[in-house]
This record gives structure tokens, sequence and C-alpha cells, in this order.
């Protein structure tokens, strides 16, 4: 079992997305034809590009307002899929693709301050994070994000 636990969004804020296609922002959601790969945030696949439909959308990962809670667009798949179900290893279609999922890990406090940041790189992302976890006592958990277009992909907690 590995030191850490991969969660992917929340099945209270899929349901309520889906139910009153109004993200926790007031905007609108918006349904599309995937032009890019993703990854869903449900799942932790990637979309099909041309073939899945997906559901646009502004999330917070955040429980309060501080300076460092970051909103951005992410996606779901527009189909009822089922949360990943592995979570104790980076999802592997995501890690196996460097090129179109460059990651960044950021570390924050239990009280929801940044305290780390690092590019994955060439790095293994699940032998990174268990590093991480067994250096940094002051991290209570991550976030992956796209390296490039900064989004959301995934929480990973401490276990």
């Amino acid at each position: 079992m590995s030191s850490f636990q991969i969660v992917p969004l929340p099945s209270e804020t899929v349901q309520r997305i889906r139910a009153t296609r109004r993200d926790d922002f007031g905007n609108a959601v918006v349904e599309q034809l995937a032009t890019g790969y993703g990854p869903c945030r449900v799942s932790l696949r990637p979309f099909v590009p041309q073939q899945d439909y997906r559901l646009l959308f502004s999330y917070s990962p955040f429980t309060r307002a501080n300076a460092f809670n970051q909103n951005g667009p992410i996606f779901i798949s527009s189909a009822d899929v089922a949360p990943y179900p592995d979570t104790d290893r980076f999802p592997p279609e995501i890690k196996a693709d460097k090129a179109n999922f460059p990651l960044s890990l950021v570390g924050y406090s239990a009280d929801q301050h940044m305290v780390f940041t690092q590019l994955v790189g060439n790095a293994d992302v699940d032998e990174l994070l268990e590093q991480v976890l067994a250096e940094r006592s002051d991290i209570a958990y991550l976030h992956a994000r796209n390296a490039e277009a900064q989004c959301f992909i995934c929480q990973i907690n401490r276990r």
C-alpha cells in the first residue's frame, strides 16, 4: 500500500454539476465534443478527442477562501462514469503520457497554505509522491496539476 491516496472529484460535486448545469461560481456548464485529452476528473482517464463529450466548468478544490485558493476550468465526462478506483497509484494513462499530461505537484499545509511545488518532468510520479510525503511532514495533501495549463487534475491525500 502506498503512503498516499488519489482522490478524484467528489461525487457530491459531480451530482450537483450534472443536476444544476451550473458551477459553484454561477457559470453555466458547457457541454462540448472533446478537442483535447482532458482528463475526466472523475474517472481520471483521458478523453478521446473528437469522440467523447465532456462538461466544462470552473472548480476550486479548496475548502476555504484564502490567497492560495485557485479555481479554474476542468472537465468531466458528459456520460456517467465510475470514479477512479485504484487510489494507491497515480492514474497510469496520465502518468504514461507525459506529452499530453505534463505534471506539477503542489503541496499544501493543513491550514491550506502552499508549502511545496515541483515539476514532475521525467520522474516517476508515484515514486516522487512517496519521496515528497516521506521528506515533508508539513504537507497535508497535494494537488496534481497540468504544468502547462495549471488546471487541477486530482488531490493526493496522505494515508
